[in-house]
């Protein structure tokens, strides 16, 4: 994200990392942008509320805003955009800005342009952030998790589907391939079974969980699903979260020795807990795909990128937040090998061509980056990025912030 593809200069604000204003009663807290999401999380302990979007690594929670970063907590509590209230940012031309009227937060505004969203996902191309005011939520009383096998790749997201029709309202649902699911295993140590595997989890009170698992329970069996024990202690589903978190490192290790380069798009990668590196020779690398589409759309999109993989050779195991419709192929490939590379980027363009073709985005939480600006034309129209270019030239027409990004 912070490449500098046309020369220039990095701001490092890792230091400005103040919690400035919290208020437990409007469940809000002002943060600068050195404060991460974990340690706003252990700021907040013991008062009932958290901070719930999590992109995996302990990200900056400015970066997190400016990449529109999401995670697994996304189905139920949102991703960043309609988490941030207010933004203070410095323009271009060193005018400050608050997105929401300085010192203001309210839960809904109707209030001329929506300049907040404006900026969440912006990518560093129109300002920098350098205060955010968040919408906090209240811990759930109770949490439960569990660990679903199924026999294939459509029942299980068939059965995410069914989920959601169902209005259960489930805070976690993450997808893995029995590709992803065996190297998550042996990666972990968990020993997961080598199958399409669903991992789930539910908020509420104790009375309503016990209700939310035995309906989850009854639509997961329909789907043939098996293995069902549910972890309610805090040590049993830290675990499986952090197992969930580390299947990058689990693709890569399907390859010893692979270096990453992270993602198509590349400016949600401090969001989203990797570090950019230019690979070492001969060494493979790790290439994170992003898409999201409708959900009804979901199961059909899943399965043929599936097909579309094993005919293409490729190593890609295949995990997602299939509960957004978001999910991501991990290709681990050698990039001294021309002829793979170049079945490699074939199949990332196929990928995000598929996922326009259903009705949804080429990239659902990752961003544009470099590498999807032609997507990104083909998703708006010239329209839409002929908006983008003058809303750009209006903020900075100078082409300062992060050029060559996006557009």
């Amino acid at each position: 994200g912070a490449s500098a593809c046309q020369g220039g200069v990095c701001f490092d604000l890792s230091r400005m990392d103040a919690i400035t204003e919290l208020s437990l009663e409007d469940f809000s807290v002002t943060v600068e942008p050195g404060v991460t999401r974990k340690a706003l999380n252990k700021h907040l302990r013991g008062t009932g509320l958290w901070f719930p979007v999590d992109p995996g690594a302990d990200a900056s929670l400015c970066g997190m805003a400016a990449t529109g970063a999401s995670g697994t907590n996304a189905v139920r509590y949102g991703t960043m955009r309609p988490n941030v209230l207010n933004l203070r940012v410095v323009l271009p031309d060193g005018r400050l800005l608050h997105t929401a009227g300085p010192g203001r937060q309210p839960r809904k505004r109707a209030a001329g342009y929506d300049l907040t969203s404006l900026f969440v996902g912006s990518e560093g191309t129109l300002g920098f952030l350098t205060q955010a005011t968040l919408r906090l939520h209240p811990l759930p009383e109770a949490t439960a998790v569990t660990v679903a096998s199924f026999p294939s790749v459509a029942a299980a997201v068939a059965c995410t589907v069914q989920v959601l029709q169902a209005a259960v309202p489930v805070a976690r649902i993450e997808f893995l391939d029995e590709v992803m699911a065996d190297a998550c295993g042996r990666f972990s140590g968990t020993g997961l079974p080598v199958a399409a595997t669903l991992l789930l989890e539910l908020h509420g009170s104790r009375h309503s969980l016990a209700e939310q698992q035995q309906q989850m329970e009854e639509i997961m069996r329909q789907n043939g699903g098996s293995g069902l024990a549910w972890a309610e202690g805090l040590e049993e589903r830290e675990q499986l979260w952090s197992m969930r978190h580390n299947a990058w490192y689990a693709a890569l290790a399907l390859r010893p020795g692979c270096q990453v380069r992270h993602k198509d798009g590349d400016d949600g990668c401090s969001a989203h807990g990797a570090v950019s590196a230019i690979a070492l020779p001969s060494l493979p690398q790790g290439y994170s795909t992003d898409v999201c589409v409708p959900i009804s759309r979901l199961p059909d999109v899943v399965v043929e990128t599936k097909q579309d993989l094993q005919a293409s050779g490729l190593t890609g195991p295949m995990v997602g937040h299939v509960g957004d419709g978001n999910f991501h192929c991990i290709l681990v490939f050698n990039s001294q090998d021309p002829e793979e590379a170049q079945r490699v980027h074939a199949f990332t363009q196929r990928l995000g061509r598929r996922a326009l073709a259903a009705g949804g985005t080429c990239t659902g939480e990752h961003g544009v980056g470099l590498g999807k600006r032609a997507l990104l034309q083909e998703e708006l129209g010239q329209e839409g990025l002929d908006t983008l270019r003058s809303i750009k030239a209006a903020l900075d027409p100078h082409n300062l912030m992060n050029p060559g990004k996006v557009l």
